[in-house]
């Protein structure tokens, strides 16, 4: 009987401090559709192809195509087949998430290890390889959120989420 009442459970107001203003900034990295949060910075898929082949072909092959894991590049208008191809060209809704997984999730190897300019350099060239924007110009906070993804309005939402109020 003692030692059970030597025993404490810990409980999560237990450990631990609140995060300062400056931590929490250094976490806030999400980028929403609308291109809210996009950082300031540019690239272009030149500069892309360069840092691609560098963190991201082992993985998605050379051109976006072929790799160990997810195809990035192809399947436009083969979402309604037998066989749906599901790219960043055929299934991505918005441009500015792709920024977003990159940034956070890739390379698989080092996450979040690019730079800013180095991932939108990056999607610049995935979406070039897709034929959704140009080789030469400047993708960056003000261009990508204007990029149209041809799956934009190919998402649905089920009914019990077309109307979801704040809970606060």
């Amino acid at each position: 009987m003692a030692a059970i009442s030597l025993v404490s459970p810990a409980v999560a107001y237990d450990f631990g401090r609140p995060a300062t203003l400056e931590e929490i900034r250094l976490w806030d990295i999400d980028v929403r559709p609308d291109g809210k949060g996009l950082p300031e910075g540019s690239g272009t898929a030149l500069q892309g192809k360069t840092v691609f082949e560098n963190n991201c072909q082992g993985c998605h092959g050379a051109e976006g195509k072929d790799g160990l894991k997810d195809r990035l590049v192809g399947g436009q208008g083969t979402l309604t087949s037998a066989k749906p191809l599901k790219t960043v060209g055929s299934f991505w809704p918005y441009a500015t998430t792709l920024f977003d997984y990159i940034h956070r999730a890739m390379p698989y190897q080092d996450p979040g290890s690019l730079t800013i300019d180095e991932t939108y350099a990056v999607a610049a060239y995935i979406l070039n390889l897709n034929g959704l924007f140009p080789e030469n110009k400047r993708l960056d906070k003000e261009t990508l959120p204007q990029i149209k993804m041809p799956n934009r309005d190919g998402f649905i939402p089920e009914p019990e989420f077309r109307n979801i109020k704040s809970s606060r």
